[in-house]
């Protein structure tokens, strides 16, 4: 008896353009529909005509909440309510028959609480985005946004990159030694265990403890000789509880972890399990509940099911007691749905086996293995610890070892059916041997030392982000929602201020540049501790506990100091500020600063005013425009963030090819922001010395004075033209050598040798089909 509609989310949004939130007017907004929801919102407006109720099933959060605040605002606008309808909102944290029967017995209004959070929340990242863009626009040409939470991620990766700039590694050692339980130097004979030294001279170790091979070789010298003794044997056994069932961020970091996929594919492929494919009889099915969810919670009806399939498939001691339920509490999370799980749990990743592709059969029985583990009873792991010192009180080892006793809930990871996920769940299965090895040995047993193994190692920083590590990061610090990580990492790669490598996360130039600016000018968008508390603020939104116009007059009142502050640094304090604080990196090829071509001025780094780039130059420009060093161009944006890396660390100094013989000028070989060229003569203010392009040269390295010479006489008047008399000519191109004749040019083709080019020759290239029209369009064709 009802109709279902879906709105696709929000059917208005404060319009993209500066001026849509006004601080001086109360924070008044001004809203946009966007072309695509109009067409939702008609087939909604014809849909009550002549209807009596108008349930609103958006979801519980507070972004459902303004969804259905939205469409109500808009229908009362277009006078679609009419005076017999009743508007009711209904809530549900599950899609299930019974909770969606209870919602609908006991609707409620608009909570406008919810609905203030989310006006908080949108106001601020408005005003954040909207202010400071422009100014990075100004300050840093190429670099496009700066977003809160964007900012904070950002700052997280810059800050590690830092860390592992200023890190000094150490050198340390450790001593390992096997031990045997008789005594005996036949390997065939007893059983043979590895330890480690944990004590020496009655001093206990730590990690930079023995600092140098000479150490480490004395007290290799004094163990060799020593005789042992077991002196303590400890057993212990550990419960090791089923993991919690999977929410969006959990499954990112998983599938990261161990699927190698990326956050935005992992949601891709569980949105597309969601929406459900078609099954062997035909039918459409979802497979999966709803993905972006912060919930812990799982439907009694479905737990139900999972824990008869436990008792079905493993044995009845498998299963849980009772249902078990997870309560952990997600920082920021708005807990709308509940935890991602089978829509089916019975419906087994072998039978979907041709249905869905490899990675979304992966993901599927990903969620599946750990939606089963979650019913179970915990996994009882034994572990036993031996110590072993020397007769004379000399030194102490320790050997440890654990295994499973009690398989629980990590029988899962032993199913046939979790076989492509759980590759490297099992630790501790396989250990049986070695625990035994350790647990026949009873205190003050003798052993002797078979082998003695110092080994030399290095401390090393704390290792880069990967998507997962990030993932984890940010819902630890509780920065944004874990719904959105996805697009915030994406946005970063979009802007060019991270790359991807390897599933490694590194920050390019443009990146640390950003969160250095913004730092450096706007301490609270990129200290992730602020970020973290804005949301805590907005969540004492959504309890009634604090008044958001209030929380955003605070907030502007200091942001808006920090922009206009902001708007008066100049390019020159920008450009002083970032060497300051890169000038390691910017100059590590560069020990000497000083200029090579004019020899007064002294390199430094600049913001070019002119595109988007950024170089290291003399500081003497435009008297001297010497370039040692390219950061970024209008090609180099183009080639990927790999090949600009590589750029960005490669500095060339003018390399002197010879001296001319007729002229005794220097030839030089130079680099500059469109590639390497060949320059007769050192740079000179009055007139600009000759220069030619030797970007179609492979190999620099090995240019030839002569080769150098040839391509500095082009271009070559090769005759004039039969039917016009005007000169052809062949000149040096980007990418090779060209024919130009008047406003036609073509490249000459590969294979051809230059100098083998006649005027003959020249014409049948000019009439082949490569050949273009190189002349401007007149100004009124250009209006």
């Amino acid at each position: 008896m009802y109709e279902v509609l879906p709105s696709y989310g929000h059917v208005r949004d404060l319009a993209a353009r500066s001026g849509s939130v006004r601080p001086d007017d109360d924070f008044s907004m001004l809203w946009e529909v966007p072309s695509a929801a109009w067409t939702h919102l008609k087939r909604i407006k014809v849909a009550l005509i002549g209807a009596t109720n108008l349930i609103l099933a958006s979801d519980p959060d507070r972004e459902g909440e303004a969804i259905a605040w939205h469409i109500i605002e808009m229908l009362q606008q277009q006078n679609a309510l009419h005076a017999g309808i009743r508007v009711a909102r209904a809530v549900f944290h599950e899609i299930t028959e019974a909770s969606i029967k209870n919602s609908l017995q006991a609707p409620r209004d608009i909570n406008l609480i919810l609905v203030n959070a989310y006006l908080g929340q949108r106001a601020l990242d408005y005003l954040i985005g909207f202010n400071i863009s422009p100014l990075l626009w100004r300050k840093l040409p190429g670099c496009q946004s700066a977003g809160r939470v964007q900012s904070a991620a950002l700052s997280l990766i810059c800050d590690r990159e830092m860390e592992i700039d200023q890190f000094k590694s150490r050198e340390y050692w450790t001593v390992d030694a096997v031990f045997g339980n008789k005594n005996s130097t036949s390997s065939k004979s007893g059983i043979f265990f590895p330890s480690h030294l944990i004590e020496i001279g009655s001093k206990r170790l730590g990690q930079l403890s023995i600092s140098s091979e000479t150490e480490a070789k004395a007290i290799e010298q004094k163990l060799i000789s020593s005789k042992f003794e077991v002196l303590s044997s400890k057993t212990s056994h550990t419960r090791k509880n089923p993991p919690a069932p999977y929410i969006t961020s959990t499954l990112q970091q998983e599938s990261a972890n161990k699927l190698h996929f990326p956050a935005t594919y992992t949601m891709k492929l569980a949105q597309k399990l969601y929406e459900g494919v078609q099954l062997a009889d035909g039918k459409s099915t979802g497979l999966i509940t709803y993905s972006r969810t912060d919930e812990l919670h799982i439907s009694d009806e479905a737990a139900k099911d999972i824990r008869s399939l436990i008792m079905k498939r493993y044995g009845p001691g498998f299963a849980s007691d009772g249902v078990r339920k997870y309560f952990k509490k997600v920082k920021n999370g708005q807990e709308a749905h509940e935890a991602i799980r089978p829509t089916d749990i019975n419906r087994l990743p072998s039978s979907l086996v041709g249905t869905l592709d490899d990675d979304a059969l992966k993901l599927y029985t990903l969620i599946w293995s750990r939606t089963l583990a979650c019913q179970m009873e915990p996994a009882i792991i034994d572990q036993i610890q031996i110590d072993i010192g020397s007769f004379d009180g000399y030194s102490i080892f320790r050997a440890s070892c654990s295994k499973i006793g009690v398989i629980g809930y990590q029988a899962v990871h032993q199913d046939v059916e979790a076989a492509v996920v759980s590759v490297h769940e099992n630790d501790c299965i396989g250990k049986d041997a070695a625990y035994s090895a350790l647990d026949i040995l009873k205190e003050g047993d003798h052993v002797y030392i078979s082998e003695v193994k110092p080994k030399q190692h290095h401390t090393i920083p704390l290792p880069r982000y990967t998507e997962g590590s990030l993932v984890k990061k940010l819902e630890e610090l509780g920065i944004g929602r874990p719904s959105t990580y996805a697009s915030t990492i994406k946005v970063l790669q979009d802007r060019s201020y991270v790359s991807i490598k390897s599933r490694i996360l590194y920050p390019e130039f443009r990146g640390r540049m950003v969160s250095a600016f913004l730092a450096n000018h706007f301490s609270e968008v990129a200290d992730y501790r602020f970020t973290a508390d804005v949301e805590t603020e907005l969540d004492n939104v959504s309890a009634g506990m604090a008044e958001w116009k209030g929380l955003l007059k605070d907030y502007w009142t200091r942001f808006s100091k920090h922009c206009n502050q902001a708007s008066n640094v100049t390019i020159h304090q920008v450009e002083k500020m970032l060497e300051g604080k890169f000038g390691d990196y910017l100059f590590a090829s560069l020990p000497n600063r000083s200029c090579p071509s004019c020899l007064d001025g002294i390199l430094t780094f600049k913001v070019s005013k002119v595109g988007a780039g950024y170089f290291i130059g003399c500081n003497q420009h435009p008297r001297c425009k010497y370039i040692a060093r390219t950061l970024y161009g209008g090609d180099e944006d183009n080639d990927g963030a790999e090949v600009d890396s590589q750029r960005q660390t490669t500095v060339e100094e003018p390399k002197l090819i010879g001296m001319h013989p007729s002229t005794s000028e220097k030839v030089l070989l130079k680099v500059g922001p469109y590639g390497h060229y060949i320059q007769l003569g050192e740079d000179n203010k009055s007139c600009s010395p000759q220069r030619a392009s030797a970007g179609h040269i492979k190999d620099l390295t090995s240019v030839s004075l002569e080769q150098a010479l040839d391509l500095l006489s082009y271009p070559k008047t090769l005759g004039l033209h039969p039917e016009d008399r005007r000169p052809v000519i062949i000149k040096i191109a980007r990418t090779g050598f060209a024919v130009k004749h008047g406003k036609t040019m073509a490249p000459v083709p590969k294979g051809l040798q230059p100098s083998d080019i006649t005027l003959e020759k020249a014409m049948k290239i000019l009439s082949g089909r490569d050949a273009r029209h190189t002349g401007r369009p007149k100004s009124k064709a250009k209006a």
